[in-house]
């Protein structure tokens, strides 16, 4: 696993219990409408209700799968350790099957290990609502030394936008003043990334 959750293997368990595929609409619906697996952890049967094809019976019997999936061996998250952007792609690679784009910061400690991993957004990038201060947050509270931020393209093509740099350039600064390094901004795209690290952009 190289997630706390393997979202793929959440994705397989969600796919069989509602039999359908693994990007079908359904388990697309609910990776869209629960950010993370801890999310859909903690999702309630009025919640899954609310998604269109899921009723009742549907609902208990995903909440059942993911009570069998509470009892799975969890490994450790401070375990991981990120030494160069194919490490942050190999994190979070399972972000090239989400259907809208979800903004994520990773947050580590000063070996370089994963301290946390959150979505912070999800949408269209835009400078003036990917803000540093959501972004930031999270870092200061759990006192990291550095971050990773990461986005996906739902199109598969990793390329920058000038969004994609306005909002890079945004966070470095404001990462300078906090005391906390952005060390690289990671878009994640169908099989393969753009590192603005690698690309000698930050």
């Amino acid at each position: 696993m190289n997630n706390v959750y393997n979202i793929a293997a959440f994705r397989t368990l969600l796919a069989n219990t509602l039999r359908e595929k693994t990007n079908g609409y359904l388990v697309n619906e609910l990776f869209n409408r629960f950010s993370s697996i801890q999310e859909l952890l903690d999702v309630t049967e009025e919640e899954l209700m609310a998604i269109k094809g899921i009723g009742p019976v549907k609902a208990q019997q995903i909440i059942a799968a993911l009570k069998l999936a509470r009892m799975l061996p969890v490994p450790s998250k401070d375990t991981y350790i990120i030494r160069s952007p194919r490490d942050v792609f190999e994190y979070v690679k399972d972000m090239q099957f989400l259907t809208q784009e979800h903004f994520v910061v990773i947050g580590l400690n000063t070996k370089n290990q994963v301290v946390f991993k959150e979505t912070v957004f999800i949408g269209s990038l835009n400078s003036s609502i990917v803000h540093p201060r959501e972004v930031f947050k999270p870092l200061i509270r759990k006192s990291c030394a550095s971050a990773v931020v990461i986005h996906n393209h739902p199109s598969g093509q990793p390329e920058p936008s000038r969004e994609d740099i306005i909002v890079t350039e945004r966070l470095q600064k404001a990462g300078e003043i906090i005391g906390i390094d952005i060390l690289d901004h990671v878009i994640v795209g169908f099989e393969w990334f753009y590192s603005f690290k690698e690309q000698g952009r930050i």
